[in-house]
């Protein structure tokens, strides 16, 4: 056991915790607490204590048949009476909250801490969190679930594997401007798409690079072709005088998006390219970025750099046939008054770089719990993932890049509450309150998720149970914001019966809960579904933290997690017990997205594309709506909705959120490899 890892767990179980959201119902504040402590590698009581039961003050209820949208599923939230810190009394809060809900608010704390750095995969901090994991599900007595490489007799928690398109390594870096030399990280930086090549060439300077702004504004001449120059270019899109967009009062529009910019650049075959900051822009980055925050697309098969403004400034005034700087350049192409600018052919840069893509080392994290009696070789699988996006290089907005994002909620919150289950479904097995024939228990930790559900994928592809051994699996992601004790839980319709199978569960809880039918989605049980595995998938909301630097740990609500691990719990014991194993059915064509607040519904269940490719995926189509009729197809991506680039929900709804019932729109997407149009007359919500 790492040193590290062991000394953060024990400083987290037995430090006092920070804050909490949502009280519960008073309760005695003088109610003991059920804390642990480690010690010599073992968990001992420190008091012992009363188990204590939440008991729900009504009956659950499961609200059937409704589509649930991940990205915008958001119940009617209940605020909590304002405290005055003066008064607050953490301690007695969160006694009363009970065990389960200060156990998952350690967890949580602990993974959403910047010494994980983000958990992004590949990064220490990754490394960290599912040691982290391992450890606990060690004290749990959870058995390893995977063998190792080398020797199948030999047991291990982990599932390694390596992440395909990882970080680009940048082996050579070496650029002059006009036979000055630059250093890097001060005057030039490699962008992360940049491919490989040692270019000496003139330059020919193109603007913003963009080929069809608004009001037939382009940076291009018909004839271009760049074969054997060096092209400079301008970040972002026209400004005004003030540095602010002429085409957006929200920053910048979608013509400012890096990856229309080099593709136009790239079909005009240059040798070499060179990024600019505009001068004096009010919105956009400052300073050079680095190769890690600069992947805007898959690698291109020419060089990529960025250079410093001042480096700009210099190099133009010298090869401008009018000696202008920059700034006058800049203000030349917000007025669209020069196209591609040749410069002269004696004022040449030197450009050498030279890229390898090393993959990425990531691992799952997984223990068994064996059951007993006839059913001991059939299977339940409970699963969250425990990586988020780092420090925002993909996944986040692109303001954000660079920032920690702590992933609290995203998903701190299942992997703690798969956590705190180990032990209680340890216990269960071994108890009599379980029957004599149950089947055994996989609990997963993915790695990977926000890569591109990569984890469940390679689990999946390599699994230690064959599929026709698994009766069900239940995936937590994004359990941490329960309000109004309501929830949605998908995956409702992948199994014969299941939504009558599950109901006691739910009734037991006390929570409402909205049931989509639809087995597929942007998270890691859409892996297995495709598998014909039957799912669950628990999800409590989204909100306006959602991958940003904000998803911390004090905005979480411990009380509410602790009454989605008791559901969690019992379609558990359902699923483990019930002698008839679940059979799969296809949802395919059903639980398509609610737009909510937009006029108008696309009708599609959101998927994702893999990590640097564009576009945002169609996992699922629902019957009769805008996308069916238009014959989008489960698989296609969409890149761009008119000539705006689509690359997440947030984008889609933001576009959905502009049209009326009966506006035709474009939508370019890439079916098999090959780029189409598609014309979509858009249908109004459901009400």
């Amino acid at each position: 056991m790492c040193t590290a890892i062991k000394s953060l767990a024990m400083f987290f179980l037995t430090c006092s915790v920070a804050a909490f959201v949502t009280a519960p119902p008073s309760t005695s504040a003088n109610a003991q607490t059920d804390t642990t402590e480690i010690a010599n590698d073992e968990v001992v009581n420190q008091e012992s204590a009363p188990t204590q039961t939440i008991k729900p003050p009504h009956m659950g209820e499961l609200v059937e048949g409704k589509a649930v949208n991940p990205y915008n599923y958001s119940p009617d939230e209940i605020p909590a009476d304002p405290n005055n810190p003066a008064e607050t009394d953490l301690r007695a809060a969160l006694t009363a909250m009970g065990p389960v809900a200060i156990e998952w608010y350690q967890h949580v704390q602990t993974l959403s801490n910047p010494f994980f750095e983000g958990r992004v995969p590949g990064s220490r901090g990754n490394d960290l969190a599912a040691e982290y994991v391992e450890f606990f599900m060690k004290q749990a007595g959870l058995e390893p679930a995977f063998a190792t490489a080398a020797d199948a007799a030999i047991k291990t928690y982990r599932q390694p594997f390596e992440l395909e398109g990882g970080a680009p390594k940048v082996e050579t870096a070496v650029v002059s401007m006009n036979g000055n030399s630059l250093k890097r990280a001060d005057e030039f930086e490699v962008i992360g798409s940049s491919g490989s090549g040692d270019v000496s060439a003139s330059l020919v300077f193109a603007g913003y690079a963009i080929e069809a702004g608004q009001d037939g504004y382009t940076s291009f001449e018909n004839s271009d072709d760049f074969t054997g120059k060096i092209v400079m270019f301008l970040r972002y899109e026209p400004l005004d005088e003030s540095g602010r967009s002429l085409w957006s009062d929200r920053r910048f529009s979608g013509y400012a998006g890096m990856r229309p910019k080099l593709d136009a650049l790239a079909k005009r075959m240059p040798a070499a390219l060179i990024m600019v900051n505009p001068p004096e822009c009010k919105s956009g980055a400052r300073g050079l970025e680095s190769t890690d925050s600069s992947v805007f697309s898959s690698s291109y098969d020419f060089p990529i750099v960025q250079i410093t403004q001042e480096q700009a400034d210099a190099l133009l005034k010298s090869a401008d046939t009018s000696g202008r700087s920059l700034m006058q350049l800049r203000r030349l192409a917000d007025e669209g008054k020069i196209k591609t600018l040749t410069l002269k052919p004696d004022v040449k840069a030197s450009i050498n770089v030279s890229i390898s893509e090393i993959g990425l080392a990531a691992q799952n994290v997984g223990g068994i719990i064996l059951g007993r009696g006839a059913l001991a070789s059939e299977w339940v699988i409970l699963g969250s993932h425990y990586d988020h996006v780092g420090m925002g290089y993909f996944g986040a907005q692109a303001a954000n890049r660079g920032k920690l994002h702590p992933g609290a909620d995203d998903n701190a919150s299942g992997t703690s509450a798969m956590l705190c289950l180990t032990k209680k479904l340890k216990d269960y097995m071994g108890s009599k309150e379980a029957p004599e024939n149950c089947r055994s228990i996989l609990l997963i930790a993915f790695t990977a998720e926000e890569m591109g559900l990569d984890g469940s994928r390679e689990y999946v592809k390599h699994p230690t149970i064959p599929a026709d051994k698994i009766a069900a699996m239940v995936n937590m992601d994004m359990v941490g914001r329960l309000s109004g004790d309501r929830l949605a839980i998908s995956g409702t319709g992948t199994a014969e019966g299941f939504t009558d199978l599950i109901r006691p569960a739910v009734v037991a809880s006390g929570l409402t809960v909205d049931a989509d039918p639809g087995g597929r989605g942007p998270s890691d049980h859409a892996s297995f579904y495709a598998a014909g595995i039957p799912v669950l998938f628990l999800f409590t909301r989204t909100h306006d933290e959602y991958h940003t630097p904000n998803d911390q740990g004090f905005t979480v609500n411990p009380y509410g997690a602790s009454k989605v691990i008791a559901l969690a719990e019992g379609l558990v014991k359902i699923l483990v017990t019930t002698p008839t194993k679940p059979v799969f059915k296809s949802t395919d064509t059903t639980g398509g997205t609610s737009r909510g607040y937009a006029k108008v519904r696309l009708g599609i269940q959101p998927g994702m594309t893999k990590r640097n490719e564009p576009g945002l995926a169609i996992d699922g189509i629902s019957e009769g709506t805008s996308a069916a009729d238009a014959g989008l197809k489960i698989g296609d991506v969409i890149l761009k909705w008119d000539d705006e680039p689509m690359n997440d929900m947030g984008e889609l709804v933001a576009q959905l959120r502009e049209k009326n019932p009966g506006d035709i729109v474009t939508l370019h997407i890439k079916r098999d490899s090959v780029e189409q149009d598609v014309k979509v007359t858009l249908k109004a919500s459901e009400k």
